[in-house]
């Protein structure tokens, strides 16, 4: 069973059974961890857990999955949010939510079902008074803990898809890359239009969101895709989620001038008719970002279909390639208007 799903069905009140029993004689979190100076050398340092080994949170560390989830490489992740005793979170319209100093997002990176489930890092964002800071924290072969990786590192492992690979922990540093938006750490997931209207109705009612967004969640739900689903809102939240945090205006690639944002409405910032900066390699022997109609002259979709250091997007946090995400863009860029 996979804890996401077990976890959201149940109220934020009570998560019964063992789970309860093992938040109520869990300590508290260590609020001083999370808003000092220091980086903490074991995750359980910050006691977000009562269970590590099965992702079983504490007390006010809650679990939370996005609509459209980000792509790495097949893995299970298991997203948790911390909120300091009396705090809340502050919606602020569709987009991302606001966190007081003290809390952290938590997201686990997991491989394998059942009993075979190998725990691989846990990603942390601590909410500090001067910003956010992102740390990495790799599993040990025992499951018992996860130690802090400020220089990352690599694990041989076999996709849910059955691909050899050798998984990358990111560094510091890379934390940084994929979360810098104007030169600061900033979280990624967690936008009003990405999460379930179940879910932040629940964190109303307990007292742990200021107020539901209006409209309600707009990002579609991934795992509901089929072949009748309209191909275009799936195939934007994709590029949303998985590129947009570099292609945005502020972005680590916004010098690309490409904007994957969800919100924009402009065909050729997004991609339509728009020729690369400088691709070079990458572009393959395509000219433009997206043809319409024709996604096999899409840059766009050739970085997509690839796994090649130097041509594959995203550049970091995948080995191997998401075939349905391909798919999904893909479609739409066929079926869009010539």
């Amino acid at each position: 069973m996979k804890w996401p799903a077990a976890l959201l069905a149940l109220s934020l009140a009570t998560l019964g059974g063992v789970m309860a029993d093992a938040r109520l004689t869990a300590p508290p979190v260590a609020d001083a961890a999370i808003t000092g100076t220091a980086f903490p050398a074991k995750l359980s340092e910050f006691g977000f857990f009562a269970d590590g080994a099965r992702q079983v949170p504490a007390a006010r560390v809650y679990p939370y999955a996005l609509n459209t989830p980000l792509w790495s490489d097949g893995a299970e992740k298991l997203r948790f949010i911390y909120l300091p005793e009396g705090m809340q979170l502050i919606a602020d319209g569709e987009g991302l939510l606001q966190f007081p100093v003290g809390a952290a997002i938590l997201k686990t990176f997991a491989f394998g079902e059942g009993a075979e489930r190998r725990l691989i890092e846990t990603r942390v964002l601590l909410r500090r008074a001067d910003g956010w800071v992102a740390l990495p924290y790799r599993w040990n072969a025992e499951q018992t803990e996860a130690t802090l990786a400020l220089a990352g590192g690599r694990i041989d492992l076999v996709t849910p898809a059955g691909e050899a690979i050798s998984y990358a922990i990111p560094n510091k540093n890379q934390c940084k890359t994929c979360h810098a938006s104007s030169n600061k750490v900033t979280p990624i997931g967690p936008k009003a239009r990405n999460l379930s209207v179940r879910w932040m109705g629940d964190m109303l009612k307990a007292g742990k969101l200021d107020r539901l967004p209006p409209g309600g969640a707009t990002m579609p739900v991934w795992a509901g895709y089929t072949a009748k689903s309209p191909a275009e809102p799936f195939a934007r939240a994709y590029l949303d989620v998985n590129c947009a945090h570099c292609h945005q205006p502020g972005g680590g690639a916004s010098n690309s001038g490409l904007d994957l944002r969800w919100e924009q409405s402009d065909p050729h910032a997004f991609g339509i008719g728009k020729r690369p900066v400088a691709a070079g390699r990458g572009a393959g022997e395509n000219e433009f970002s997206i043809v319409a109609g024709h996604p096999d002259e899409s840059i766009l979709l050739y970085r997509m279909a690839s796994a090649a250091p130097g041509i594959a997007m995203p550049e970091l946090g995948k080995a191997s390639v998401d075939k349905q995400g391909v798919a999904v863009v893909g479609r739409w860029i066929t079926e869009m208007d010539q």
